[in-house]
């Protein structure tokens, strides 16, 4: 049940920062055609897509995590004995869930601070601050999960290749 429940969150949050992408196309295009026709862009315009850019990268970034698609090199994991490649790579992603759990945590402290002040961002918007902060644990909480898996689990983050995959 709570497998299917996060795995549900993990593609919802990828579908939706996939969607923020579209947007932000949409909302550049949009500003420029105004500009050139003379006309003033929209403010809220600009703010959404500075909101978008937030949230696509904190939303998609789990899942991106969960598809190795975060860039790294493998020159040196690829000349190491599988074993030794085994033992770096699960110690590069202890690494990144300590990070990623230290951010997560400051990323909550900043939530709890934004709603105890009533930190508001008062842009284009009248937008309550711990609705934009509030990404950031819970992205970076669920990129915690995603790399002990590479911690815990049998697939490694490493492919001992070195070279572009795709």
């Amino acid at each position: 049940m709570f497998k299917k429940t996060y795995d549900t969150l993990l593609y919802g949050m990828a579908i939706l920062a996939g969607l923020l992408l579209v947007w932000l196309m949409v909302s550049v295009i949009t500003s420029v055609l105004m500009r050139n026709a003379g006309l003033q862009p929209f403010a809220w315009l600009f703010t959404s897509a500075e909101y978008g850019l937030l949230y696509m990268t904190m939303l998609g970034a789990p899942w991106l995590v969960r598809e190795k698609g975060h860039v790294h090199i493998e020159l040196v994991t690829a000349a190491l004995p599988a074993t030794l490649r085994t033992i770096v790579s699960r110690g590069v992603a202890a690494a990144c869930v300590l990070v990623c759990l230290i951010l997560a945590w400051k990323g909550f402290d900043l939530v709890l601070t934004n709603i105890e002040r009533g930190d508001y961002d008062t842009r284009a918007y009248y937008f309550p601050r711990w609705m934009l902060t509030i990404a950031f644990p819970l992205s970076f909480g669920m990129m915690a999960i995603e790399f002990s898996r590479f911690v815990f689990g049998t697939d490694l983050m490493h492919s001992g290749e070195a070279g572009i995959h795709e």
